[in-house]
């Protein structure tokens, strides 16, 4: 289950790093193509991908002891 959890992880993280490259930086930050605008890009993507994996984690977990409670 570990692996499924490391691997669902590295997904959501890469997805959330793909859908992020569709936002407009350069109109928000001062140098969008400075270390500190792809610090931010990295970050971003690390917190939204985690959070997307905690929920399917979470929702495959309640799912699977869904069918022990009956």
């Amino acid at each position: 289950m570990n692996m499924v959890d490391i691997v669902v992880y590295i997904l959501c993280i890469g997805l959330a790093w793909w859908a992020l490259q569709a936002f407009r930086f350069d109109v928000l930050l001062k140098n969008p193509k400075g270390a500190q605008a792809i610090m931010l890009q990295i970050l971003l993507s690390i917190g939204l991908g985690h959070l997307v994996a905690s929920f399917f984690i979470q929702y495959l977990g309640l799912s699977m002891g869904f069918g022990k409670m009956f």
